[in-house]
């Protein structure tokens, strides 16, 4: 078997692949009776790999393997970009008061949670973008679309009279950041043999959260070199590594061929009660940490000004890190069992967080909210490894766990939006954070009943789904 790769020429599109060379063609073993090359029908970009099964033991080992572990790197370090950008106005907006902004605590939450409200309304669509476009091409287009929020915001934060609909619209479009973790996640999907699948995903998924924690712990260094606050750095020093990762990503990656859309899969998922009850859990698993990664660096700046806010960045690092924890352990032990664990240490970690506000006790806030960040990591990977599991004791289609996937993940993300909602509906009508995070502890029961109602009992729960 063979994995052909066509490299941009305008000859391409018309006449199929090129002459055999080290960089145009990638040849393997084919044995007796395997599929023979057959002219490259006219695509969009060049690079296209016509024919590609990761499953094919002769491919995989003979090239396979290392076209799929190229492809990964470079999609986790355009992916990580992503982050850093659909994050970025969490660290900005603590610092904006100092350059002059007059905002309310709403506008500072607005500017805080609009991006996520984006992101997830972009998921599905970057979802649909890889198969037609093609992975590698979406690559190059989506890091370049990244520029559009870093301009937008160079140009806002250097002006304290900008109108606020404005500075809304430009932390709008670093939305298009969290479009690219679905298109990062469906193009690496492709790659890779099942066996490997959970694992590659799993690297994806944590160099791409892993972004949050960056952004927030480089900016507040950036953007105070030299004299005074220059909020403008914020942007600025990602556009070289946005150029980087889309020049990359047209040298180094590949499209597939053998990558198909089929729409029919969020159909088939819309369908089944399952897609909504696991998507209404990913919302407080998921949605905690992009939530709370958002609204961290501004609680800290507003209950513990003394404190640097660099360290905001620890929340977001140990929340990516635990989340193929919490895969591994429900593996041993059970999806549902890991995530009804999860949601128990997440409302003792807000238990400690109000105890904290009364005390006023940094120590005891900050330990609160990494051990809320370190469940929600957990949480996260339980509920992706009940997906495939409760789907198929369910006797629904693959394509309805395939389109669970996608609609869980856009739908978890919509927490990430509700969270600083609340904190901001919160200190205007109470003017304190507390009432809120009572209904996030609220939340988190009424969630962990629902999974145990649903999974934790019957024949799920003697599957240990």
């Amino acid at each position: 078997m063979s994995a052909r790769t066509t490299q941009d020429d305008p000859s391409n599109a018309a006449t199929g692949p090129v002459a055999a060379t080290p960089q145009a063609v990638v040849e393997t073993a084919a044995p007796a009776g395997s599929l023979t090359a057959t002219a490259t029908p006219r695509r969009l970009g060049g690079r296209w790999i016509e024919h590609w099964d990761p499953e094919d033991a002769t491919l995989w080992h003979d090239g396979g393997k290392r076209i799929a572990r190229r492809n990964l790197v470079i999609s986790i370090f355009a992916e990580f970009l992503g982050f850093c950008v659909w994050a970025l106005w969490s660290i900005v907006v603590p610092q904006l008061p100092a350059a002059g902004f007059a905002l309310t605590v709403d506008q500072q939450f607005w500017l805080i949670a609009i991006p996520t409200l984006v992101g997830a309304t972009l998921r599905i669509p970057y979802t649909l973008a890889v198969p037609i476009f093609g992975g590698r091409n979406w690559t190059i287009v989506s890091a370049l679309l990244l520029v559009l929020p870093l301009t937008a915001m160079f140009l806002v934060v250097q002006d304290p009279t900008t109108p606020f609909p404005v500075m809304l619209g430009a932390a709008a479009l670093a939305g298009l950041g969290g479009g690219n973790f679905a298109s990062s996640m469906a193009n690496i999907s492709f790659f890779f043999p099942e066996r490997e699948k959970g694992a590659a995903l799993g690297w994806n998924a944590a160099g791409g959260n892993i972004g949050t924690a960056g952004v927030q712990l480089i900016v507040p260094l950036v953007i105070v070199a030299g004299a005074g606050i220059a909020l403008e750095r914020a942007a600025l020093v990602f556009v070289p590594f946005v150029l980087l990762a889309a020049f990359l990503a047209w040298r180094l990656m590949d499209n597939l061929a053998t990558a198909k859309a089929d729409p029919r899969q969020f159909a088939v998922a819309l369908r089944e009660k399952h897609t909504w009850v696991i998507s209404f859990i990913y919302i407080g698993t998921f949605g905690s940490f992009i939530g709370f990664s958002g609204a961290f660096p501004t609680l800290l700046k507003a209950q513990f000004p003394e404190v640097t806010l660099s360290i905001a960045f620890a929340g977001a690092l140990v929340g990516s890190l635990s989340r193929p924890l919490g895969g591994i352990l429900a593996d041993r032990i059970g999806g549902v069992r890991i995530t009804l664990v999860s949601f128990a240490v997440m409302a003792a970690g807000i238990v400690g967080a109000v105890w904290a506000l009364g005390a006023h006790s940094f120590p005891w806030f900050f330990g609160s909210f990494l051990l809320l960040f370190v469940a929600s990591g957990i949480g996260n990977g339980s509920v992706y490894r009940m997906i495939p599991a409760v789907f198929r004791l369910s006797g629904a289609s693959a394509k309805a766990a395939a389109g669970c996937i996608g609609i869980a993940g856009a739908v978890g993300a919509f927490g990430g939006f509700l969270i600083p909602r609340g904190f901001a509906l919160s200190t205007t009508l109470a003017g304190s954070l507390v009432p809120a995070l009572w209904v996030f502890v609220g939340a988190y029961v009424v969630m962990g009943v629902v999974c145990w109602a649903v999974y934790g009992r019957g024949a799920m729960g003697e599957a240990r789904v």
